[in-house]
């Protein structure tokens, strides 16, 4: 088994078993990242493709100096800040200005209260915007200034998109968790 040191170094040298290990070892996690960014999987897919292009191509300039799993989380995630800006123009777009939101009464979840396909579908159920903006700054820990430089928008926005989108998803949860109590008191099969 190749460490990641020798899989750098010979994928530097564009040696294609090497590219396939390291894609073999990291395309899974990669892929929950790119997850995170995407509308759907075909996407998702998409993205991940380009980020090992770019990881093929850049590998020679990976200095160790870091993480080599977080060298390449930020690659995916620059790619697919990418992919976002390249087909905004083909987005369905919501102003935020035009989105009310609603702030509602913290509740508390038990901590396996909702299985991760139900999370990853509150997430994905997200305007692109705020999904973009809370993976960001939630999930991937860039500050609010850093945001708006990646994505062209003001450090106000950024904060803005950052709040309204967990006031979405806290309303979500917990239509989620009344649905998900009333199935379990009652017995009967809801669809959510």
């Amino acid at each position: 088994m190749m460490s990641d040191r020798q899989i750098i170094e010979l994928c530097a040298k564009h040696d294609r078993k090497a590219q396939q290990v390291l894609y073999d070892k990291y395309s899974r996690l990669l892929l929950g990242v790119c997850l995170r960014y995407a509308t759907d999987k075909a996407e998702a897919e998409d993205i991940l493709q380009d980020s090992f292009l770019k990881i093929f191509y850049n590998i020679k300039d990976f200095t160790g100096s870091g993480s080599f799993i977080g060298w390449l989380r930020k690659v995916a995630v620059n790619t697919a800040i990418t992919h976002y800006h390249k087909n905004l123009k083909y987005r369905y777009h919501v102003d935020i200005e035009d989105y009310v939101s609603v702030e509602i009464g913290i509740t508390s979840f038990e901590e396996d209260f909702f299985t991760s396909d139900e999370l990853y579908k509150v997430l994905n159920e997200l305007p692109t915007g705020y999904r973009m903006v809370f993976n960001l700054y939630a999930v991937e820990g860039y500050k609010h200034k850093e945001i708006a430089e990646m994505l062209g928008i003001d450090t106000n926005t950024s904060k803005s998109q950052y709040s309204r989108a967990k006031a979405v998803i806290r309303d979500k949860l917990e239509k989620l968790g009344r649905l998900k109590n009333s199935y379990s008191e009652n017995g009967e099969k809801l669809e959510y």
